[in-house]
């Protein structure tokens, strides 16, 4: 049986983001995948989906 084509991927950066220096997220089927914006063309980061709303959370204590 043929394999599904997969759904593009939608990237997004923070709303907080207010500088060069940043990167950009993507929910595949499974996980999170990170890539710098300045280099997207250098691949990316899987992450697991627990790890990273770990990280989520802690950045939106720093923030506050």
């Amino acid at each position: 049986m043929p394999k599904a084509a997969e759904e593009p991927l939608i990237w997004k950066t923070s709303t907080y983001t207010n500088s060069g220096s940043c990167v950009e997220w993507a929910r595949p089927a499974t996980g999170v995948l990170v890539r710098d914006t300045k280099a997207r063309e250098c691949g990316t980061v899987p992450v697991s989906a627990p790890a990273w709303q770990g990280f989520v959370d802690w950045a939106k204590q720093q923030a506050t």
